[in-house]
């Protein structure tokens, strides 16, 4: 397996050629199960290729992790929390309770100012405007 031969202390550089590999690998396997005769199937590998670079942040930034797992973790709390109010009353709501709670957590997780970035998407949207990014700022974890 071609991640088994980037030995720990590799050099960054060493795991991004590596990498690089094994995204066209996948990429390969994606395109291949669009055309796979099973409907969702070719529809799951038509959104992830959709998406494709996104899955591969982590490769390219350093600080990203490659799991979400203290996504998962940051987010059992409001995730408890909508299976036991029975969700909302409207379409807005129920994006306001997928959506905000996962902001809170990355500008927690990243040192942010909640409020800040809060208020700057709020901001943009006004504006008509491109919302701030959640990516990590060059610093932080």
């Amino acid at each position: 397996m071609v991640l088994e031969e980037v030995e720990e202390g590799s050099s960054r550089s060493t795991f991004q050629q590596y990498m690089g590999v094994v995204r066209s690998m996948v990429r390969e396997q994606l395109q291949a199960g669009t055309a796979c005769g099973c409907a969702k199937t070719a529809e799951v590998c038509r959104e992830l290729l959709s998406v494709e670079p996104a899955l591969w942040t982590f490769a390219r930034r350093e600080g990203v992790e490659p799991t979400n797992n203290a996504t998962e973790r940051a987010l059992r709390g409001p995730v408890l929390w909508r299976k036991t109010s029975h969700g909302t009353n409207s379409e807005a709501g129920s994006r306001f309770v997928e959506n905000i709670p996962s902001v809170v957590a990355t500008c927690r997780q990243q040192g942010r100012n909640v409020l800040e970035c809060l208020t700057s998407c709020c901001g943009a949207c006004a504006a008509g405007a491109r919302p701030p990014s959640l990516l990590p700022l060059a610093g932080n974890g």
